[in-house]
């Protein structure tokens, strides 16, 4: 689950496409003409007042250079004349002179003097320019790094209506960054942008509707909202839209939509979108199952950085499913996303580690990754740790109470095997007083979560226990619930009385709420 940051986008660097027209005769003959779209005519009549030196004139015919309207594109030439009407203090003019500056359009880059047209600009009041500013102050490009004084131009602008600057203060507000921490008037930027239709505050609008973070939380509005700037093209909206669609958070359910938004994200390169398209394709949730597909999504998102990628196009590769089978690159993948910290993954390597698939057999190695994972609650991994303790493996000292205790942590969770191992050490007295009552019980929780010998065992363990003693570990095992203290203590275990008593039944399988740990992780969550 790894979210995205707030992305200071907005309409950065884009020129101003109005005229100037100062009262002329000649100037209204030449503004007519353009409405008209005689542009060559415009240019022919804007050039003369421009080489004469008319600030306006000079701004016109920059702009009619810079977009080929009368006369033939030329960047270059569109800078000398913003520059020369910038020179006579023209707003417009100074602003679109730092545009090309920052975009290396028509002229060298140079952000440092992009910067200092913006400043010029902003101090005439222009919105365009107080937010570019702003967001050149935030970043440190072309000047120092100075977020308090970007939050200044932000509100500037923003109070001037500008929707990239409403969007841009409402970012700084909700991160605290230039301004003290307010997720509630970030909420009140973001919803002013948003209805005027910029699609980046849209997103994060819906996000903080989502997360009730400065608002009250409504998942249904959040959905509005994303589906708002995603109709637009906003990769996140797209993403986003498509996870409340999946998990039927302010929507209706809709797994076949969320995959058509997941796709369109995912077409623009969005990572966490390859990676739940790929989900649902390796699943077969909202389109046909398709897993050569999915390990290609899973792929792209694992060559971005995706820890959850990684370790699902490892597991794709173990296992070759929708692709050759290839333990080797499976490793080299686990190890990527198990360096991120991705305990899935850290389980999965030990795992190869341990086995010596794909990699040279490594018990130590395995318990330092199955420790990571450990650490982290991952139930496999804890379980895993707790039988090289009661083996003595991997350079561990046998430890028969750092086992038992491992296998705890990882049943409190609902893990089959540490079920299946506490009802083995209770039973044979190890690490633990022997109790049969409570192996009994222990052993029916892991046949219950699928343990494919648990059955077997506790049908041994039933063999020897009376009516009474039956029933309670049968009592035991049905009313623990996840996440629940686990059973320690019985009334009816004797170790004196250890003959076999005729039964009536065998004993009954008690399914928990629990499922097994597959090898694909769920969904990603929102995303900023």
């Amino acid at each position: 689950m790894r979210p995205l940051l707030f992305a200071l986008l907005a309409l950065y660097i884009t020129a101003i496409n109005a005229l100037t027209a100062p009262s002329d005769d000649r100037f209204t003959a030449a503004i007519a003409a353009y409405k008209n779209k005689s542009f060559v005519e415009a240019f022919q009549l804007f050039q003369p007042l421009a080489e004469g030196g008319n600030a306006s004139a000079q701004y016109n015919l920059g702009l009619m250079l810079a977009n080929g309207k009368g006369v033939a594109k030329n960047e270059a030439e569109a800078v000398k004349w913003y520059r020369k009407a910038a020179e006579q203090g023209h707003g417009n003019a100074q602003y679109n002179l730092g545009v090309s500056l920052a975009k290396g359009e028509g002229v060298a880059k140079n952000e440092t003097e992009a910067v200092q047209w913006y400043r010029k600009a902003a101090e005439q009041g222009h919105g365009n320019a107080q937010n570019n500013l702003g967001l050149l102050l935030t970043k440190g490009e072309g000047v120092a790094k100075n977020e308090t004084e970007a939050v200044q131009w932000y509100r500037k602008a923003a109070e001037q209506e500008n929707a990239s600057a409403q969007y841009n203060l409402g970012v700084s507000l909700a991160k605290g960054e230039g301004v003290a921490k307010n997720e509630t008037e970030a909420v009140q930027w973001y919803r002013k942008a948003a209805e005027q239709g910029d699609a980046n505050a849209q997103n994060n609008l819906g996000v903080s509707l989502a997360k009730g973070e400065g608002v009250a939380k409504n998942e249904t509005e959040a959905v509005q909202w994303y589906r708002k700037a995603a109709e637009q093209g906003h990769g996140n909206a797209q993403y986003n839209l498509g996870v409340s669609l999946a998990k039927g958070e302010g929507v209706a359910k809709n797994e076949t939509e969320a995959v058509q938004w997941y796709r369109k994200a995912a077409e623009q390169g969005h990572g966490n979108a390859h990676y739940n398209l790929g989900v649902s394709l390796a699943k077969g949730e909202g389109v046909a199952k398709n897993e050569t597909e999915a390990v290609q999504l899973y792929r792209k998102a694992a060559e971005q950085g995706d820890a959850n990628a990684q370790n699902n196009l490892g597991v794709m590769l173990d296992k070759g499913e929708g692709v050759a089978k290839n333990e080797a690159e499976a490793v080299k993948w686990y190890r990527k996303a198990a360096e991120q910290g991705n305990a899935s993954a850290q389980y999965n390597l030990g795992v190869m580690l341990a086995n010596g698939k794909g990699v040279a057999q490594n018990e130590a190695e395995a318990v330092k990754w199955y420790r990571k994972a450990a650490e982290q609650g991952h139930g496999d991994a804890q379980s895993n740790l707790g039988v090289m303790y009661l083996n003595g493996d991997g350079g561990l000292l046998q430890d028969d109470l750092q086992a038992f205790a491992m296998f705890r942590k990882a049943a409190v969770i609902g893990n089959e095997y540490a079920f299946f191992n506490l009802g083995r050490m209770y039973k044979n007295g190890r690490g633990v007083a022997r109790n049969d009552v409570l192996a009994y019980a222990y052993l029916n929780l892991a046949a219950g979560n699928g343990h494919s010998s648990a059955a077997t065992m506790r049908d041994e363990v039933f063999s020897t226990l009376k009516p009474a003693q039956v029933k309670e570990g049968q009592s035991l095992s049905s009313n623990w619930k996840l996440g629940q203290p686990l059973p320690v203590r019985t009334t009816t275990w004797s170790e004196k009385a250890l003959l076999p008593v005729a039964k009536p039944n065998p004993a009954p399988t008690v399914k928990s709420a629990v499922k097994p740990v597959g090898g694909l992780a769920k969904e990603q969550s929102l995303v900023y």
